[in-house]
């Protein structure tokens, strides 16, 4: 039995594509192997993954001017690619801090750019804030400003995006790719893990503008380098094939589903519904600013956290997966992602007035 996977990373993928992976897996296309086994230099391969970065640009509207890269490391990698391609060593860099992710990402950051400038720290209030828009005190000159538009383990998330200017702005989208429309230009670079929107983990998407590549550091690997990874089409060395290939049945499967307005509608619509059941309880509360509020990643609290474990055993026991809040932010956590359907969200609010009626 299929259960309502509330998992955030690797998390739940949608069933019509997971099926087609399944009756494809030992012939693909008609090639007697498995897109596993099929050279990833070969015609076919180089069609599927071309289709899957045709599908992406599509999606997202990406201009022509950008490049999009398929590359390994995780979004954690990034954390020095970044640096490495847009930063000199000498150089000033912005980061707004909102959690655990932007934390890691400072860190990694502080080690490789002399001046790192944390223009925004929302720590003091448990990082359960964004800055206002207005309050951004960015520095002129600073090579790129990086923010994380959602944070995964504290259901954050930026209702703007921030105004740069002539700096770059570079996003870490590993949580939020793909679920809404966005306007890329307004980014320099966009990064994101695979694991949460885009299909299984082991894939890293970096969308890039093409004034930003060309300038990484001597002596940095070239599998980072992005111009490096860009004139091979990010085959400089092996990728990860069959992560490449299942996005790219992810990215149909979107299209197929009306494109990122319809998905983004539905998003919202799933977000809704779960925060309303949160907040009409006196029961289940959010932490987190509702102004700051993620469409993505929910937690939330009982009254009684002498519970929580019941709660989970309960939960998992009607096929209500993964709702584990972190290890550090404890409680719960119902991570909604794209692939995430109504019916999940809608089983999962019905569980919780259950839950409540019984343990309220």
């Amino acid at each position: 039995m299929r259960v309502f996977n509330f998992a955030p990373g690797p998390a739940t993928l949608p069933a019509p594509v997971l099926e087609q992976a399944r009756d494809e897996l030992l012939d693909w296309r008609g090639s007697g192997m498995s897109v596993m086994e099929v050279s990833h230099r070969s015609k076919p391969f180089i069609a599927a993954a071309e289709e899957a970065e045709a599908l992406l640009r599509e999606l997202l509207s990406v201009p022509a001017n950008y490049k999009v890269l398929f590359l390994q490391g995780g979004a954690t990698g990034q954390f020095a690619a970044i640096p490495l391609n847009l930063a000199a060593a000498d150089s000033t860099v912005d980061y707004l801090n909102t959690g655990a992710w932007s934390k890691k990402a400072i860190g990694e950051a502080k080690r490789l750019v002399a001046r790192v400038n944390v223009v925004a720290d929302e720590a003091s209030s448990g990082y359960t804030t964004v800055p206002e828009a207005a309050a951004l005190k960015l520095t002129a000159g600073a090579a790129y400003v990086h923010y994380t538009p959602n944070e995964t383990i504290g259901g954050v998330e930026f209702p703007y995006v921030p105004a740069t200017g002539a700096v770059p702005l570079v996003a870490d989208m590993s949580s939020t790719i793909l679920s809404r429309p966005i306007e890329v230009s307004k980014f320099g670079l966009i990064y994101a893990g695979a694991q949460k929107n885009i299909g299984p983990s082991g894939l890293t998407v970096v969308i890039v503008r093409d004034d930003l590549i060309g300038k990484a550091r001597s002596g940095i690997p070239s599998v980072w380098d992005y111009k490096a990874m860009a004139d091979e089409g990010s085959m400089l060395n092996t990728p990860a094939t069959f992560a490449w290939y299942f996005a790219g049945l992810v990215f149909r499967w979107m299209k197929a589903q009306g494109g990122l307005t319809a998905i983004g509608e539905r998003n919202r619509a799933k977000a809704q519904l779960l925060y309303a059941a949160i907040d009409g309880s006196g029961f289940y509360s959010n932490p987190v600013a509702v102004t700051a509020r993620s469409w993505m990643n929910v937690p939330f609290t009982l009254r009684d956290p002498a519970l929580d474990k019941t709660f989970l055993a309960e939960a998992q026991a009607a096929g209500l997966t993964n709702l584990a809040g972190h290890r550090s932010a404890g409680g719960m956590r119902a991570s909604i992602y794209n692939a995430m359907p109504p019916e999940g969200v809608a089983a999962l609010v019905a569980f919780m007035q259950e839950f409540q009626r019984r343990h309220g």
